[in-house]
C-alpha cells in the first residue's frame, strides 16, 4: 500500500507512530493566487539496448555528479507469491544479499556501504528492484555483482533460516507493534480484492514463511531472475562506450532457463454490490473509517484522472478531506487517500483515523459526504489547479538526483513496459480537466463498487480479527521451474576477480556567500546547477529546551501554528497559497533550534519566500487554530504512548536528562499540551523569533545577488522587539546515575530495547571520533550492531545508533526491535557492543570502510537542494566556519582507532549508560533480573512523563 502524506501535523505521524511535527504543504480557500506557470520538467533521457539474452538496459550519463546508480527491476513481485507461499518475493529480496559463487555473504554492503553509497531494494506487488547508488569510480564492480547474483546465486539452509527469522521480525514490526499495521498491510486489500493477488500481503503471513522451503527458494530464483525478465537501469558519471563494454563482458555471457514464466494475469471482477466488514484488532488507540474501490491499472487512461481527484481529495490541508474531517468538523485527526494503481488492476481508498471521542461510523458518514460531491458537482478551476502544479512540482523533485530519475523509469517500465510513458506523465496529468474528475468519480466511486471498513479496538467480546491466509494463487509451487544443481561460492582461487576501482571521482561543495541584512539576519547561500529547484531555511536559536516549565509542547506548538494563519491570511488560505505555488513549506523545532523551511520550483520562488517571511514575522495566534493543534497532538502522543518504540525513546531522554530541559519531551505531554494558552506561544514566539537570533540559508538555483535582494525584500523589515533573551543554562543538566528501566505493556507485538547514555555537543572536539565511531556501531546494514543483532542472530529488522549531538551534551541511543522473548538476549548483545568500542580499538580496515560511508552519506546530501541546505544551516547553527563544508571529508579521513577508542572510553563508557525495554514484561522480566536485579517496572498505564522518575 501507498501511504500519502497528508498537511496535518498528525498525519504521518499517526500512522508511524511518531509524536507529530508541524507541516503543511498545501489547502478549497477562499482566496487564491495566480496559479503558477512555466514549471520545465526535463526529460529523463536514458538511452536503450537490448542484450541478445533479452535484458533490456536503460542508461543516461550526467557529468554534474560524483555518483552512479545501478539498478536492476525484476518483474517478478508479491502477486507472483505462490499459493500458500504468501511473502515469497520479498522473502526473497532479502535472500539476494546474500553470497554468490563468486561473492562471499554480504558482499554487497562491502561493495557499497564501504565505499561510501548505499544498497537497498523493495518488493512491490508486480516488481523486486535492487538499487545502488556508489562513487562513479566502482561502476564495473556493480555491474560484475549485479551480474553473479542473477546468475549464480548462493542459498543455503543456514542463511534461508536466518533471513526468514528477520523478515519475521519486519513482520512483527510493520505488522503486529505497528496500531494500524494490521488495517493498511492486511484487512485493506484483503478487503478490496475478489479474485486478484495483489489480495495477499506482500509481506505474507508467519504460517506460510513457515512453511516456505529451501527447495522452493531455489526455484523461484530458476523461475524469474533471468535476463529476459528484468531491466538493467544506470545513471550517473560514466562513460558510455565503456558502460557497454562492462554490460556486454558481464550480462551478456547470462541464459535464460527453458522453462516459461508462469501465466499470472487475473482480471478482477466488477464488485456485485457494496461491502461493508468490521475488523478488530489489539492496541487501536483511535477507531478508524476505510472507504475504497477497486479503480484502474496504471496504464489505463483514466489513471491521472484518478490521480489528479486523489490530489483534490486528499492532498494538503487545502484538500477537501481535510479540510472537512480535521479543519471544519474536527471529527478526524488524521485524514488521507492511497491510490494504488498496479499492472492488472487499481484500488483507491480513503481513510480517517478519528479524533478522540468520535467514532468511525461518523468518519464514513463524512467521508461519504465528500465523495457524493465529487461525483455530484464539478471541482472548481482553482482546485484542479493545484493539484496539477502539487503533482508536477513533485515530478520535478523526483528528478532531482540520478537514483531518483533512474527509479522513475523503473516505476514506469514495470507499469506500462515503456520508458517514453515516465516523461509523457507531466503531460498527462496536465492535460486532466474538471469534466475528467467528475467523470471518473462517477464512473468509479459509486456507492455499488464500494468497500466499508471499520477498524476497532479488540476487547473480550471482539477478539482481535484474523486475516486470510491460504488464499489461493494463480503461480503454484508446481510451476516453478527445477532448482537444478545448487550453487555454492567457490574457494577464494578459483573465484572471478573482482574488478578493481577506478580512478576517484571527487564531489565538490560549493562556496556559500555569507552576509547579513542591516536588522542583523545572517544569509547564506549555497547555489547548485541541476533541475530547476531552490530550498530556503530559516533556522531560529530556541527550541523546545527553551520551552517554559511545566509546558512542554509550547516550541513545537509555535513552529506548529506558524502555517495556520496570519494577520491577513486564514490557514484554509495560506494552504492554498503553497499548492497553487507547487511549493512545500513548514516548521519544525528540534531541541536546541526552531526551523521554517521552504521547498519550490525555481519560477515560484520568489512568491514562495514572500509568503514563508509572512508566517514567520505576522503569525494570528488565534485559539482556535490553537486548538485544533493541540487535539491533533493529543491524538497523535496517544497512538505514540500505544506503541513500544517511541515509548521508549521518550523515556530515554527522562532517564538520561532527568528535570532538565532535554528531559521534557519535546511535543508535550498528555498533561501540558491543554495548559498552552495563545499567550504562551505569542510570547515565545516575540522572544526567541526574531532576525538577530536567526539564519537564513537559500540552496539550489539560485545566485547570491538574487538571493541577497529576496532576502531584503522578504525580511529586511524584519524587528525584534527588546533584548533577545540569553540561552538556556545547561539544557542537559547534572550527568545522572544509570538506570535499568521495564515500561510494562502487555499485548506489546514486539519489545523495544534501547541503551541510552549522555553524548557530546556537536562542537565537542570529539565530535569526528565520535561520529566515526557512532557509524562503525550502528550506521548502516553492515554496522557491528547490525551484523550481529539482524544478520547473523535473525533477532530484528534492524538494529542502530545514533549520537545525538545538541549544543549541550546529546542523547547517545543504540536501539532495536525484537520479539518479546528475545528482549534481554538482545540487550545484551546491545550493551556488549557500545562497551567494545570504548576498550577494544577497532582494525584501521574496519574504520576505512566507515570513514566511507560518512563520506558518501556527505555527498548523497550535496545532489539535492534541501540536502545542501540543511548541511550548511547545520554549520550555521553551531557557530561553525563555512570552510568545514569543504573540509569535511578530510576531518573525516583524519580520524584514528586510537582517537575512536579514547573518545568511547571518555565519553560513553558502558557503566554510564542505561538500559530501557518497552514491550509484555511478563515474556521476558524474569530472565532480566536474572542479570539486573535492580531493574525498575513501570506499568504503560503508570507512565509519567512530565516526571524525571517516569512514575
Amino acid at each position: 500500500m501507498k501511504f500519502r502524506l497528508t498537511a496535518t501535523v498528525a498525519a504521518s505521524a499517526l500512522l508511524l507512530g511518531l509524536a507529530p511535527a508541524a507541516f503543511a504543504d498545501s489547502a478549497p480557500a477562499p482566496a487564491a493566487v495566480q496559479a503558477q506557470q512555466g514549471i520545465v520538467v526535463p526529460p529523463l533521457g536514458f538511452a536503450r539496448r537490448v542484450l541478445p539474452n533479452g535484458l533490456e538496459v536503460y542508461s543516461a550519463r550526467d557529468a554534474n555528479t560524483a555518483n552512479v546508480t545501478v539498478q536492476v527491476w525484476y518483474k517478478v513481485g508479491s502477486k507472483d507469491d505462490p499459493a500458500g507461499r504468501s511473502g515469497f518475493a520479498h522473502l526473497f529480496e532479502h535472500l539476494m544479499f546474500k553470497a554468490t559463487k563468486n561473492l562471499p555473504s554480504e558482499s554487497f554492503d562491502r561493495l557499497t556501504e564501504d565505499v561510501g553509497g548505499g544498497n537497498n531494494a523493495f518488493t512491490a506487488d508486480d516488481v523486486t528492484a535492487y538499487h545502488e547508488t556508489i562513487p562513479a569510480n566502482h561502476l564495473q564492480r556493480l555491474l560484475f555483482a549485479e551480474a553473479d547474483r542473477m546468475g549464480s546465486l548462493v542459498v543455503d539452509e543456514p542463511t534461508f533460516v536466518s533471513e526468514r527469522d528477520v523478515v519475521k521480525e519486519e513482520y512483527r514490526q510493520r505488522i503486529l507493534a505497528s496500531p494500524y499495521g494490521r488495517l493498511f498491510g492486511l484487512f485493506v486489500p484483503e478487503t478490496i480484492y475478489k479474485d486478484s493477488p495483489y489480495r495477499r500481503p506482500g509481506i505474507g503471513s508467519i504460517e506460510e514463511l513457515e512453511a516456505s522451503s529451501l527447495d522452493d527458494v531455489r526455484r523461484f530464483h530458476a523461475t524469474y531472475y533471468r535476463p529476459d525478465n528484468a531491466y538493467l537501469i544506470v545513471a550517473g558519471n560514466f562513460d558510455q562506450a565503456q558502460l557497454d563494454r562492462w554490460v556486454d563482458q558481464y550480462f551478456t555471457p547470462l541464459k535464460n532457463p527453458t522453462t516459461a514464466i508462469p501465466a499470472n494475469n487475473v482480471v478482477e471482477p466488477e464488485p456485485t454490490g457494496p461491502k461493508t466488514v468490521t475488523y478488530y484488532a489489539p492496541n487501536v488507540p483511535l477507531p478508524t473509517a476505510v472507504i475504497a474501490w477497486p479503480a484502474v491499472k496504471y496504464a489505463d487512461a483514466d489513471r491521472p484522472a484518478l490521480e489528479v481527484l486523489d490530489g483534490i481529495l486528499s492532498t494538503g490541508e487545502s484538500s477537501r478531506l481535510y479540510r472537512s474531517l480535521v479543519y471544519d468538523k474536527q471529527i478526524a485527526t488524521s485524514i488521507g487517500s492511497q491510490p494504488d494503481f498496479a499492472q492488472q488492476a487499481g484500488n483507491l481508498s480513503a481513510y480517517s483515523i478519528m479524533a478522540d471521542g468520535h467514532t468511525a461510523e461518523e468518519g464514513v458518514t463524512a467521508l461519504n459526504e465528500e465523495i457524493a460531491k465529487l461525483r455530484d458537482q464539478p471541482v472548481t478551476a482553482a482546485e484542479l489547479s493545484e493539484a496539477q502544479n502539487e503533482l508536477v512540482a513533485n515530478a520535478l523533485r523526483g528528478r532531482e538526483t540520478v537514483e531518483g530519475r533512474a527509479q522513475t523509469l523503473g516505476f514506469s517500465l514495470i507499469n506500462t513496459g515503456s520508458a517514453a510513458a515516465a516523461d509523457q506523465e507531466v503531460a498527462s496529468i496536465q492535460a486532466v480537466t474538471i469534466a475528467d474528475v467528475q467523470r471518473v468519480a462517477r464512473k468509479y466511486l459509486t456507492p455499488q463498487r464500494q468497500s466499508t471498513i471499520l477498524y476497532l479496538a479488540s476487547d473480550a467480546a471482539n477478539p482481535p480479527s484474523v486475516a486470510r491466509t491460504n488464499v489461493d494463487a494463480p503461480v503454484k509451487v508446481a510451476d516453478l521451474a527445477p532448482a537444478g544443481a545448487p550453487v555454492t561460492l567457490l574457494p577464494e582461487g578459483q573465484r572471478a576477480a573482482l574488478p578493481q576501482p577506478g580512478p576517484d571521482v571527487a564531489p565538490s561543495t560549493p562556496a556559500v556567500a555569507d552576509f547579513r541584512l542591516a536588522n542583523g539576519l545572517r544569509v547564506l547561500v549555497a547555489p547548485t546547477s541541476g533541475v530547476p529547484l531552490v530550498s530556503a531555511r530559516l533556522n531560529i536559536s530556541a527550541g523546545t529546551a527553551s520551552d517554559p516549565t511545566g509546558k512542554a509542547g509550547v516550541a513545537t506548538l509555535t513552529s506548529a501554528l506558524l502555517t495556520q494563519g496570519t494577520k491577513t491570511k486564514s490557514a484554509p488560505e495560506i494552504a492554498t497559497q503553497i499548492e497553487q505555488l507547487g511549493a512545500v513549506i513548514g516548521a519544525s523545532a528540534g531541541a536546541d533550534f526552531s526551523s521554517v523551511y521552504a521547498n519550490s520550483p525555481a519560477n515560484a520562488f520568489g512568491q514562495t519566500v514572500a509568503l514563508m517571511a509572512d508566517l514567520v514575522k505576522n503569525p494570528a495566534f488565534d485559539g482556535e487554530e490553537l486548538e485544533r493543534q493541540q487535539a491533533q497532538t493529543l491524538d497523535g502522543l496517544r497512538v505514540s504512548l500505544s506503541q513500544p518504540g517511541p515509548v521508549a525513546g521518550l523515556a530515554a531522554a527522562r532517564i538520561t536528562y532527568g528535570a532538565a530541559p532535554y528531559g521534557a519531551p519535546g511535543s508535550g505531554t498528555i498533561q501540558s499540551v491543554p495548559t498552552i494558552t495563545p499567550a504562551d506561544v505569542a510570547a515565545f514566539h516575540a522572544a526567541r523569533y526574531r532576525p538577530a537570533n536567526a539564519t537564513l540559508v537559500f540552496s539550489g538555483d539560485i545566485t547570491p545577488a538574487d538571493a541577497r535582494a529576496l532576502a531584503q525584500q522578504a525580511f529586511g523589515d524584519w524587528r525584534g522587539a527588546g533584548a533577545t533573551p540569553a540561552a538556556v543554562a545547561n539544557p542537559a543538566g547534572a550527568a545522572l546515575p544509570p538506570r535499568i528501566v521495564v515500561i510494562n505493556q502487555p499485548g506489546a507485538g514486539q519489545a523495544a530495547v534501547a541503551v541510552a547514555a549522555r553524548s557530546v555537543s556537536r562542537t565537542d572536539a570529539d565530535y569526528f571520533p565520535l561520529t566515526l565511531g557512532n557509524t562503525l556501531l550502528g550506521g548502516g546494514f553492515s554496522s557491528r550492531l547490525n551484523q550481529e543483532i539482524r544478520i547473523k542472530g535473525g533477532l530484528s529488522y534492524g538494529a542502530r545508533s545514533s549520537l545525538g549531538v545538541r549544543a549541550n551534551a546529546g542523547l547517545f541511543t543504540a536501539s532495536a526491535q525484537t520479539k518479546n522473548e528475545s528482549a534481554v538476549q538482545v540487550a545484551d548483545l546491545l550493551l556488549s557492543e557500545v562497551g567494545k568500542l570504548g576498550t577494544t580499538r577497532a582494525t584501521e580496515a574496519e574504520l576505512a570502510t566507515r570513514r566511507a560511508t560518512l563520506i558518501g552519506g556527505f555527498s548523497d546530501s550535496l545532489e539535492t537542494v534541501d540536502g545542501l541546505g540543511s548541511l550548511v544551516a547545520g554549520l550555521a547553527q553551531y557557530d561553525l566556519p563555512m570552510t568545514d563544508l569543504a573540509a569535511y571529508a578530510g576531518r573525516v579521513r583524519a580520524v584514528t582507532p586510537e582517537q575512536v577508542e579514547a573518545a568511547f572510553a571518555n565519553h560513553l563508557p558502558i557503566n554510564r549508560a542505561s538500559l530501557v525495554i518497552v514491550g509484555d514484561g511478563s515474556l521476558f522480566l524474569d530472565a532480566l533480573r536474572a542479570k539486573h536485579p535492580n531493574v525498575e517496572v513501570i506499568n504503560i498505564d503508570d507512565l509519567n512523563l512530565n516526571s524525571a522518575t517516569l512514575k
